[in-house]
């Protein structure tokens, strides 16, 4: 039986990364706001979209077509590891936790070196406390991307869960150095009672 982990207020991880690699950046950077206006009931897409970069304009206005549309860019080969992972938040947002697994690896099996699948593996990992596996799948996302702050804070939550707290003080640290400093304390004091919440639980089953 896992672990039953009740977090302090406040204390959760980064939640999950879309991919986006293979999406052009827009012409206007202003031009990002136009997505997450409400939904038309018809959308005319530009001619130079991908059907991986349609399917990402309607993921980021959460409309649900963009499942649909992800599958197609899957079909025509655009983009198809992001595509597998984009597809893997969505089914965990639909609490279809064994088909987000599938997506996440098969993005994998695209692309090792996915960055976001890694990432959101050891998210989902952590959402049904599978902490060990989603501490792998986080130290894998950082040696690929060591540049990605909040994996570091998510690494640094699951060690101190799994007991590693000289490994999550680490993890912390190099967290606090790549957010400001406003961040960094916020993270320390949610890791701080974190690991006393954990401490006390401990203490509760030893009596």
């Amino acid at each position: 039986m896992g672990q039953i982990i009740e977090f302090p207020a406040q204390a959760s991880k980064f939640g999950y990364k879309r991919a986006k690699k293979c999406a052009k950046p827009a012409d206007d950077p202003n031009q990002l706001r136009l997505f997450f206006q409400p939904p038309a009931e018809i959308l005319n897409f530009p001619s130079r979209l991908s059907s991986f970069e349609q399917a990402l304009m309607l993921d980021e206005r959460e409309d649900v077509k963009a499942a649909e549309l992800y599958l197609r860019a899957i079909d025509e080969g655009d983009c198809v590891a992001d595509c597998y992972c984009n597809l893997g938040i969505i089914q965990s947002k639909e609490g279809n936790t064994a088909r987000a697994f599938g997506s996440f690896t098969s993005a994998l099996k695209h692309n090792p070196g996915h960055f976001e699948a890694q990432f959101n593996l050891g998210n989902l990992y952590f959402d049904v406390d599978d902490f060990r596996l989603a501490q792998v799948h986080y130290k894998i996302a950082a040696e690929i991307d060591p540049s990605f702050p909040n994996v570091y804070f998510n690494l640094a939550l699951v060690e101190a869960i799994n007991s590693n707290a000289k490994a999550a003080v680490v993890a912390l640290a190099t967290y606090r150095r790549m957010v400001s400093a406003e961040e960094g304390r916020n993270a320390e004091k949610l890791l701080e009672s974190l690991i006393s919440s954990l401490n006390k639980a401990k203490h509760q089953a030893k009596g």
